[in-house]
């Protein structure tokens, strides 16, 4: 596995990389956005782990330009932040994981592995206020899992899964793109902005217990 961090910070970034590098998986490192950003577009990484809080350019801001350049390395926010806003913010443009800078490193290197697998995942401690902003947003939207067709709610249950698009697509019979527009459809009738908040929507409310099973 190649990891790729961008932090400002060099004794965290160098604490990270001795970490990481202990477990037997690659990792390079940036110092700035800018610097950042031209070894991503011309290395192709497993996995990039960007801190929220620069002062060139803000974590948000590289985020967009990464989504914005079609890179396809999943992008993870490793922040100290705990703010309701920012983790909405980073799932809404992209991110596929938000992460605290003080979690246990342990639980950081599984989390790190099960997204560079597909999967979206978000801090233990985040998931709470991530249940508290899809509950207000469906109260506003009344959204809810019954206005989905029942292939979308297929998809749906198999994205609160973890499932990448390859692995829905296989399961169900159906190609990457027509799961990739099957997810455009979901996000834009229950009003979300990210896969994640469909999984923590899904769990929430306990729609797929019986498909699941």
């Amino acid at each position: 596995m190649n990891v790729y961090i961008i932090d400002d910070h060099a004794l965290f970034r160098n604490g990270l990389i001795s970490l990481l590098e202990s477990r037997k998986i690659n990792a390079q490192s940036a110092a700035t956005a800018k610097e950042g950003l031209i070894q991503i577009e011309k290395f192709c990484f497993d996995i990039i782990l960007l801190d929220l809080r620069m002062p060139e350019m803000s974590g948000i801001e590289v985020l967009r330009l990464i989504k914005s350049k079609n890179i396809k390395s999943p992008v993870v926010m490793l922040t100290t932040s705990t703010e309701e806003y920012d983790l909405r913010n980073c799932l809404k443009h992209g991110a596929q994981g938000y992460l605290l800078k003080d979690m246990d490193p342990d639980e950081l290197v599984d989390a790190i592995g099960e997204i560079v697998k597909g999967s979206i995942v978000v801090a233990k401690e985040m998931t709470h206020i991530l249940a508290k902003v899809l509950k207000n947003e469906l109260t506003d939207n009344e959204a809810s899992f019954e206005s989905l067709t029942n292939r979308e709610q297929e998809v749906a249950c198999k994205v609160a899964s973890g499932c990448s698009n390859k692995v829905i697509g296989r399961d169900l019979g159906i190609s990457d793109g027509t799961v990739k527009l099957h997810v455009k459809s979901i996000l834009k009738k229950l009003s979300l902005n990210s896969r994640v908040e469909v999984a923590v929507m899904i769990t929430e409310q306990g729609c797929c217990k019986d498909r699941l099973n």
